[in-house]
């Protein structure tokens, strides 16, 4: 019996951890880079960058010559009378009220990043 219940505390653990996961990751992309090119093309910004560089681009991603990832989290738990809006020049974001955007909301967390 001990080992029933043992066997379904971990199962449900597994499933917890499989869900948390899941949430984890980022929004991200890959970059093509054709073979023997010493830069590649940034579709967000449409620039181009030498291999082995890191960067930053306005879409608050951010990217080498093999992917882009997002360098924000998204807020989650946001209350029914807040919007989050993404502050593109600090690359996050903040929740405001739906009928005051001057006043901050509070959220549950982040996700992604």
């Amino acid at each position: 019996m001990k080992l029933l219940a043992a066997m379904r505390t971990y199962l449900c653990l597994a499933l917890v951890l499989c869900a948390v996961l899941s949430l984890a990751n980022g929004h991200c992309y890959q970059i093509q880079v054709e073979e023997g090119a010493a830069q590649c093309l940034d579709p967000g910004d449409n620039r181009w960058h030498p291999l082995g560089t890191t960067w930053r681009n306005s879409e608050c991603m951010d990217c080498s010559c093999s992917g882009c990832c997002s360098a924000y989290g998204v807020p989650t738990g946001v209350p029914d009378d807040c919007v989050a809006v993404l502050d593109k020049a600090a690359c996050e974001y903040k929740v405001f009220k739906k009928n005051d955007l001057s006043t901050e909301c509070p959220f549950m967390g982040l996700v992604g990043k």
